[in-house]
């Protein structure tokens, strides 16, 4: 989950790695969970603060199910209220310090959570065991880990997180699978099975689907970013956690 608060020139996203996919500005936004590619960057000098949230501490933040912000984006103003988001970047752009834009930004996402429960221990268990399995487990595993049943794991699982279990598994295998440090395999076909997919084809599939690029592809595109050197830019990125 995403939080974007853009001031000046406003993100562009596209929904796919082709040039012909439409075309979309965002100044601001909320990203639920996404299951296909999108593309995202700034033609010229960007200043916003990303929040990425734990999935829990989204759900806690925002005060809505996250099954309503899943797979699309929206203003932050249809969750948060009218004027929430304009209210929040023009302090953000008065001030010109980070530390204090940081600040501001915690202080109102902490008064947020501060204001709501926190999320169903059940959920908690479920989903500390599949993100500590990577999501190599079958929903009968954890229908039995768990005591519960089916349908009331698919339901936690919609309304905390967004998506179903099966769907969140494909999520964290793929990116087990894309920061699995290379020096722990031999080939694709080894990390496919280490990292608990059928084969190298499934890999090569579930890759296409989530990202529009084959494990060998994208791996060269995040070791090229991760050399980018974005000194030039005033964009900054933060883990927001809350459980």
């Amino acid at each position: 989950m995403t939080l974007l608060l853009g001031w000046g020139t406003p993100l562009h996203m596209r929904d796919g790695p082709g040039n012909d996919a439409p075309l979309s500005r965002w100044p601001s936004l909320i990203a639920g969970v996404q299951t296909s590619p999108v593309l995202a960057g700034y033609p010229g000098a960007g200043h916003a603060i990303e929040v990425d949230f734990t999935s829990l501490g989204a759900h806690r933040c925002l005060g809505i199910p996250l099954h309503h912000l899943a797979e699309t984006r929206v203003h932050p103003d249809h969750v948060m209220g009218t004027g929430w988001t304009a209210r929040i970047t023009e302090r953000l752009a008065a001030t010109h310090d980070w530390s204090e834009r940081w600040a501001i930004v915690d202080s109102i996402l902490m008064s947020q959570c501060a204001e709501r429960p926190p999320p169903s221990p059940l959920m908690v268990e479920a989903w500390n065991l599949l993100r500590a399995r990577d999501g190599s487990m079958p929903m009968s595993e954890l229908v039995t880990a768990t005591g519960r049943g089916r349908r009331r794991i698919q339901a936690l699982f919609r309304e905390y997180i967004g998506v179903p279990p099966q769907t969140l598994s494909r999520i964290l295998r793929f990116q087990h699978a894309l920061t699995a440090p290379t020096t722990g395999y031999q080939s694709l076909s080894e990390l496919a099975t280490m990292t608990g997919y059928y084969d190298q084809a499934h890999m090569n599939r579930d890759f296409r689907s989530l990202s529009g690029y084959t494990p060998r592809q994208l791996r060269d595109v995040t070791s090229q970013a991760s050399m980018k050197d974005n000194s030039e830019n005033d964009r900054c990125f933060r883990d927001f956690f809350s459980q």
